[in-house]
């Protein structure tokens, strides 16, 4: 049974249809139930998919909702945490409380979820954490300051989780994806928290999200540690380890905005 987050739209949207077509039972959270009952109804096996609302800043109702969660199927097995919500602005440009929101849910809401379900899977000696964090979580790009630093946080935190429960049985996977064809451009907040409400060329340019899912679950199906899925921007991955001078040069005559 997999438990998927931000599944109203983007990349869990499109998990979802990939997972019930090959007859994974699903429960699919976010905070717009609406959505959810949707993407419910054009999964392949609707009567396999639970809905189940959450939003990853309450902190204080995700304890209740791992008990929903668990109850809907009697154990989870996975847990794909995809929601978040992502930036452009200049860090000159960026209110303080807009880091605090990008924090608290890419970060924050994602610990406080990975936390009440740990103790599930420790219970039954198994359970795998899959993270979608992004290529922003191995290197830095302008105007995403706070998405990067959120997303840098999530590895440090998972990684550290896979050495402490490997004893238990527990399979973390980082996934970090590069552009895919999705809305998180136009979702993304400026510099007053409101909403970019328009796309970046690189975003419209990028992988479809349906291939996307595909490659994810295949990752997800190997147990893999970490797995980099986009195109030529994967290569920034080696040139930060080994040519960390000559990818600040490209990052920054590249149309990354």
């Amino acid at each position: 049974m997999i438990w998927l987050t931000g599944a109203s739209s983007g990349i869990g949207e499109a998990l979802a249809y990939e997972l019930s077509h090959k007859g994974y039972k699903l429960i699919i959270s976010a905070r717009n139930e609406k959505q959810l009952i949707l993407v419910k109804q054009k999964c392949k096996y609707p009567e396999n998919v639970a809905v189940l609302p959450l939003d990853l800043a309450g902190f204080s109702t995700v304890g209740n909702s791992v008990k929903i969660a668990i109850a809907i199927y009697g154990r989870i097995d996975i847990l794909i945490n995809n929601a978040g919500i992502s930036q452009r602005s200049l860090i000159m440009e960026t209110g303080l409380e807009v880091y605090e929101k990008l924090i608290i849910v890419n970060y924050l809401g994602t610990v406080a979820l990975t936390k009440e379900v740990l103790p599930h899977f420790i219970s039954k000696k198994s359970g795998q954490f899959v993270t979608v964090t992004s290529l922003m979580g191995k290197f830095g790009s302008p105007y995403r300051s706070g998405y990067c630093a959120a997303k840098h946080a999530l590895h440090g935190f998972f990684d550290v989780l896979r050495m402490e429960h490997d004893k238990d049985g527990i399979d973390v996977t980082l996934v970090c994806p590069g552009f895919v064809q999705t809305k998180v451009a136009i979702n993304a907040l400026i510099g007053d928290g409101s909403s970019q409400n328009r796309n970046d060329t690189a975003t419209e340019q990028g992988m479809p999200v349906e291939i996307f899912a595909r490659k994810m679950i295949r990752a997800i199906e190997q147990k893999k540690y970490e797995v980099y899925i986009g195109g030529k921007e994967i290569k920034g991955i080696y040139l930060k380890r080994f040519f960390p001078k000559l990818l600040h040069k490209i990052v920054l005559r590249s149309q990354y905005r």
